[in-house]
């Protein structure tokens, strides 16, 4: 006879594990809690991510319903929130810029299909292998391009049309300087130093969305000249679109397989680095493989709907934890919780400016960046600090892909020839 533990492979979702240990009363309403926690962090960030990346703000709300409860009932990780992810900003621009909106939706349909691969070819203990002094320049290079892309809404500056790539945005932001408007730097002044303030007093305080809250009554109050939701999207719709296959001419597919491929491979590291994180919290094991699946089937999903690409988000899931979830169901009633909010709350958002989910972004790009270990790494590390170094400019100043490979390439040679720890 089958025992359940027998019944446990490499594909079984961590929701059916923890349904199967006994699922009451109190864990629900554990993980009723920890969902709202996060669903309210994750309201500002699924719209200032989207924005980030090009894409209209809803965009990102439906990546945090949609991916955001696939990730967590199919996952292999208890404590995974997908979703939107900041780390992505860089690649989604570059991709919506180059084929188009719809195009972009096919790029995160084939990755979808491209994780699924990885996951069932049981390919997930690779990645995990990629040297942690890449994910560190990875993460530093994704922080700098992240925040010069927040410059023109914290100065209210009149761009046309915004280059993706760092050097000639810059450039071309320094050319508009002219066009700053007053109002939205003393806005983003006012909330950046508010969400500072709150988070050094309060620091489990919703500081994120307590200061996108407070910048659209601000808007609304004082009718301040300002750039907000309203006025650049028309708002935020309040239910979900109906499903649809994207529409994309499939005689450019071998120009769009380079970019499926960067979106499949980044949204799989994302993903199992923040499920490593969460082992390291909760004493708990995930299923890399399962979580890649996950991962795949989520990403075909938000295609389906609309929503820019999910993966696992670290600070998300981090928080669901330290909100003392049970297990993936938080994951799901975040999702729905999102969904309640997009419901209820979508005439107000209107009202929110873009310099204040500018802020949320820049806050969230200085926090990317591992300050105190790239200090240490340079003064006590000379090969890490070349890993890091090579990845950084290559992934900020030239080509996310290329800086990987190039810094994946020399860390495992450093590692090979015992200059490099592994991690």
């Amino acid at each position: 006879m089958t025992t359940p533990a027998e019944t446990i492979g490499p594909f079984t979702p961590k929701l059916v594990t923890v349904l199967r240990e006994g699922y009451g009363a109190q864990h629900f309403k554990a993980d009723a809690l920890a969902g709202l926690t996060v669903a309210i962090v994750a309201l500002p960030l699924s719209m200032a991510i989207a924005i980030g990346s090009g894409a209209k703000p809803e965009h990102g709300l439906y990546s945090a319903i949609i991916g955001g409860f696939v990730i967590s009932a199919l996952g292999g990780s208890r404590f995974q929130i997908g979703g939107p992810a900041a780390a992505f900003i860089g690649l989604v621009a570059t991709t919506i810029t180059r084929f188009g909106y719809e195009g972009f939706l096919f790029a995160t349909l084939l990755a979808g299909v491209f994780l699924l691969a990885l996951g069932y070819l049981r390919l997930g203990s690779l990645i995990r292998h990629i040297p942690h002094p890449v994910l560190t320049g990875f993460t530093a290079a994704i922080a700098i391009i992240i925040f010069s892309g927040e410059l023109r809404d914290l100065f209210g500056l009149a761009l046309k049309a915004e280059p993706a790539s760092v050097l000639p945005r810059l450039a071309a932001l320094w050319d508009a300087r002219g066009s700053a408007n007053p109002t939205a730097i003393g806005l983003s002044i006012a909330c950046l130093a508010f969400m500072l303030a709150v988070r050094r007093v309060a620091p489990s305080f919703p500081f994120l969305l307590a200061g996108a809250i407070l910048a659209g009554l601000a808007v609304w109050g004082f009718d301040l000249p300002v750039e907000t939701i309203g006025t650049k999207f028309g708002g935020i719709p309040d239910s979900l679109p109906t499903p649809a296959l994207p529409k994309f001419d499939l005689a450019r597919l071998p120009e769009i397989l380079p970019s499926a491929v960067a979106l499949a491979l980044l949204g799989g590291m994302e993903s199992l680095l923040s499920a490593v994180v969460a082992d390291g919290m909760s004493g708990r094991q995930h299923r890399s493989n399962c979580e890649l699946v996950a991962q795949g089937y989520a990403n075909i999903a938000c295609a389906f709907f609309g929503g820019i690409c999910a993966t696992g988000t670290i600070a998300r899931t981090a928080t669901n934890i330290r909100a003392h979830a049970h297990g993936p169901v938080s994951g799901m009633l975040h999702a729905l919780f999102l969904l309640l909010f997009m419901m209820l709350a979508a005439p107000l958002a209107a009202y929110v400016p873009l310099a204040a989910l500018a802020c949320v972004l820049a806050l969230v790009a200085w926090n990317m960046i591992e300050k105190e270990t790239i200090a240490k790494i340079f003064k006590h590390d000379r090969a890490a600090a070349s890993v890091i170094a090579l990845t950084f400019v290559l992934v900020a100043f030239v080509d996310l892909i290329a800086g990987i490979a190039a810094g994946a390439v020399l860390g495992i040679i450093l590692q090979r020839t015992g200059h490099l720890k592994a991690h």
